[in-house]
């Protein structure tokens, strides 16, 4: 069994609904993509650039290049764009309408919980408050992906994240767009919701959870463990960023000390944006071995070089 993700679609979207389709015309019709459709089932999951860069639920533009100015009416159209493209159903067996969240099930082996960190978060914003109970899945994803990892048996659990934990991503000068808010203290803001499913995941015995993400321009793989943590109550893990495919690569991120990361590979551009004509692009590959269970992940560089790889054990805990 083997899988490969990346992050990267076409640039933000024009705000009408028509235009919103056009950028997935584009995709759909080159020759590459239709060969790598052809031979490859892909599991896909939406962020930012759907709709535009950064957004959040709620949010109102102050931009002169939008007529519509209200987030969430363009993130309805663009939502709607998503779902005729994909083919996915955002609409699970008793689940919300228009959800994305979801869980992909290969056998007995491997559980694939695609996430949505974009349509329940709070804005954006500095992230240090205390009391934050809407984080950056919402109240309802949150119990539902707890109840969903406590009831799976499958060997590994691969959590889709659309965005990195413990790598510090801005939006604009003071604001954070990811999970960290560049405080290496106790969790504040959203982590506070992941240190609430990191603790769940621990006392819960929950084993064979590994974080696949994204978002950032370039590669690199984060182990995290209390022992280095502010946070402690959780069982180590390991988080593994990739991506893009086609769009320019951006230089690493800072790391937030409170879930302990430690940046064990990293492959980035050493400026922003530089062109993919540039420099390289990235994708990860995973392989399960279906007699032993072990699990191998390989980030891989543009013509399928290897840079980093790392095999884990099924039913260890802190590898």
């Amino acid at each position: 069994m083997s899988a490969s993700w990346d992050t990267s679609w076409p640039a933000a979207p024009a705000p009408c609904a028509v235009a919103m389709r056009e950028p997935y015309l584009n995709m759909f019709v080159d020759e590459n993509v239709r060969r790598f459709n052809a031979q490859v089932p892909t599991v896909v999951q939406w962020d930012d650039h759907e709709v535009r860069n950064n957004w959040y639920p709620g949010q109102i533009l102050d931009d002169v290049r939008y007529t519509e100015k209200n987030v969430d009416v363009l993130a309805a159209r663009a939502s709607r764009a998503f779902s005729e493209y994909f083919p996915v159903s955002t609409l699970p067996s008793g689940g919300r309408e228009g959800r994305m969240h979801r869980v992909v099930r290969y056998g007995p082996l491997l559980d694939v919980f695609v996430l949505d960190m974009r349509s329940y978060r709070n804005a954006n914003s500095p992230g240090r408050q205390a009391d934050d109970t809407q984080g950056i899945l919402g109240a309802e994803q949150l119990a539902w992906l707890k109840r969903e990892l406590s009831r799976s048996r499958a060997v590994w659990k691969v959590i889709a994240s659309d965005m990195p934990l413990g790598l510090v991503v801005p939006d604009g000068a003071a604001n954070f767009e990811a999970v960290a808010q560049g405080d290496p203290g106790a969790p504040l803001g959203r982590e506070l919701q992941i240190a609430e499913l990191l603790r769940h995941i621990k006392h819960r015995r929950i084993t064979g959870t590994l974080w696949l993400t994204a978002d950032v321009h370039y590669t690199s793989a984060q182990h995290y463990t209390p022992e280095r943590a502010a946070f402690k109550d959780f069982a180590p893990f390991w988080e593994f960023v990739s991506g893009p495919l086609a769009a320019g690569g951006f230089p690493a991120n800072a790391l937030d000390a409170t879930f302990g990361p430690e940046r064990v590979f990293v492959r980035a551009p050493e400026r922003a944006n530089v062109s993919p004509m540039e420099s390289s692009q990235y994708f990860g590959e995973v392989d399960i071995d279906g007699g032993s269970g072990e699990l191998t992940v390989r980030l891989r560089a543009e013509g399928g070089t290897v840079l980093f790889s790392k095999v884990l054990q099924p039913g260890r805990v802190g590898q």
